[in-house]
């Protein structure tokens, strides 16, 4: 497999185990990072490898083939629909992308180009896995019923996440394709022990398509190191023991007896099943080039990444709503609206979305999905409101306002459309266009000037009179608002040091400053200024 030229884009800790596995077989053809140090630590290891720092000249190599995606994944997408345009064969290390749209865009652009999309989700090839679903389809353990997994830790306490996309996000990849079946409804619900907000404690309870049921239970506060997996069919029981060094496939054959419906306990032969022991990582890497050659689907394609999704949209759902059971790939009603609300013709609202006491959505809005618009909020004709937004009490968005995704709004902040008001003199040929981009935060009774643009997870203090537009990653307050920092994503202060370099404190996303026309711009690292 030495006529593969594969490109490994992210050379962090999980990076750096693809360049070896593909620098084993002989497959490496580049390494891509924006940092030098590991960038050179690669170079002395493996000297004939080509070293790149900018994205751009992989893509335009065209002795690449195949690129592998090792990056932060809020870089996912961009990256690998990118690599995709180029007409690059793509493994990117899970998750596929953060939003499900996404997700079905890059799935549909593989196939519109050809490429192989493969998704990074070494849990699959681990050799047990593989192994024990062999002995699943082969009928050893009879008609599946049950399935239970138990993940126990005491290790880093989270504060920007739940343990959805950490520890279940293996089973919600590994159980549907042991089963070759897919969850009809789920429920999740959480404990915050440690953290308001943030789970500690987790069980997600999933029911598929042949009536198998299964729970997932994941604890970050329990001092034992754990990782089980038991499936339970009517001819025997299989565990799967990820922490033990030996035995690590277990079956217990006759293990539970069915008369007139009812399981009986019986005393059940216990047999350890042999496992190859072979890096997980590795077969996958392998498959990805057998995939390129021969043009064949990938175990974890696109398809899988993109389920996967799904599911963790669904489980965040139900999350948030208090372990509410979603059925997946139903039609739920689509958005609420209290009774005391006023909707106006032609406005468009997301599913998920909720309106609450007193508000007014005038003509032709439109409202994305997941939205929750606190009591009194005015919303002008044809404004535009994306996914995710959180408006609260007392907010006025008036016409001429464009609101992208994950945007938060403060309690009583303002947006005008008019610089020069009078009371007896019509203006509407005047309003000018106000666009606030994905994930910004306006505190508080702050008031936004018509006709400026608010940047990509720029944070607006509270109080402030926004009069220029504001930076991406910036932090103004004050009045007028004045330039005081950058903030992270997760909202957390940027130092960046004399490169021009930061890296958060809490969430550990990396950033570059870039000088352009304007100023002093703001970049996460692996985006192109």
């Amino acid at each position: 497999m030495n006529n593969h030229n594969i490109a490994v884009v992210g050379c962090g800790r999980w990076g750096r185990n693809y360049v070896r596995n593909f620098a084993e077989f002989e497959a490496l053809h580049t390494v891509c990072d924006l940092k030098s140090a590991p960038l050179k630590a690669i170079h002395r290891q493996y000297p004939d490898v080509n070293i790149k720092k900018q994205f751009n000249e992989v893509l335009l190599d065209k002795e690449i083939k195949g690129v592998v995606v090792v990056t932060p994944p809020a870089t996912h997408y961009s990256l690998v629909k990118s690599a995709l345009k180029a007409g690059k064969d793509v493994l990117v290390e899970k998750p596929l992308a953060l939003r499900v749209e996404e997700g079905e865009s890059l799935v549909e652009l593989a196939t519109r180009q050809g490429c192989i999309l493969m998704v990074g989700d070494i849990f699959c090839y681990h050799p047990a896995v593989v192994k024990l679903k062999e002995i699943i389809q082969a009928g050893d353990l009879g008609k599946i019923y049950y399935i239970y997994s138990n993940r126990l830790n005491l290790g880093q306490f989270r504060t920007e996440e739940n343990n959805i996309s950490r520890f279940a996000q293996q089973d919600i990849s590994v159980i549907p394709a042991l089963l070759d079946d897919t969850p009809v409804f789920l429920s999740v619900r959480g404990g915050n022990c440690v953290q308001p907000g943030i789970g500690n404690i987790m069980i997600t309870a999933l029911e598929f398509t042949s009536g198998v049921q299964a729970h997932f239970f994941a604890n970050y506060l329990h001092p034992d190191d754990e990782e089980k997996l038991l499936i339970m069919g009517d001819r025997g029981v299989a565990v799967f023991d990820n922490r033990t060094t030996n035995s690590k496939l277990i079956l217990c054959e006759n293990a539970v007896s069915w008369v007139n419906k009812a399981p009986f306990p019986l005393s059940s032969n216990q047999r350890v099943v042999e496992v190859i022991a072979e890096e997980p990582l590795r077969r996958e890497c392998q498959d990805f080039l057998e995939c390129i050659e021969h043009r064949n689907m990938p175990r974890t394609d696109g398809q899988h990444g993109l389920q996967e999704l799904r599911i963790l949209d669904a489980c965040q759902r139900s999350l948030q709503e208090g372990g509410k059971t979603i059925l997946l790939g139903s039609e739920e009603p689509a958005f609420y609206v209290h009774e005391t609300s006023l909707i106006d013709k032609h406005c468009s609202i997301g599913r998920g979305t909720k309106i609450w006491h007193f508000c007014h959505l005038m003509p032709g809005v439109t409202i994305g999905e997941r939205c929750i618009l606190g009591q009194n909020t005015f919303v002008g004709r044809g404004v535009s409101i994306g996914n995710n937004v959180k408006i609260q009490n007392n907010v006025s968005v008036y016409e001429g306002v464009v609101i992208e995704d994950d945007v938060f709004c403060g309690p009583s902040c303002v947006f005008t459309h008019i610089i020069n008001p009078r009371a007896h003199i019509p203006r509407r040929d005047k309003f000018l266009s106000t666009l606030v981009k994905r994930g910004a935060t306006i505190g508080a009774n702050s008031t936004i000037l018509g006709g400026l643009t608010i940047g990509k997870f720029a944070f607006i203090g509270a109080g402030a009179v926004v009069t220029r537009d504001v930076p991406d990653y910036a932090l103004v307050h004050g009045n007028p608002a004045r330039f005081q920092g950058w903030r992270c994503q997760c909202s957390e202060e940027l130092s960046f040091n004399e490169k021009g370099e930061a890296r958060c404190s809490t969430c550990a996303f990396e950033y570059r400053q870039y000088k352009s026309d304007t100023g002093v711009v703001v970049r996460p690292s692996g985006e192109q200024s």
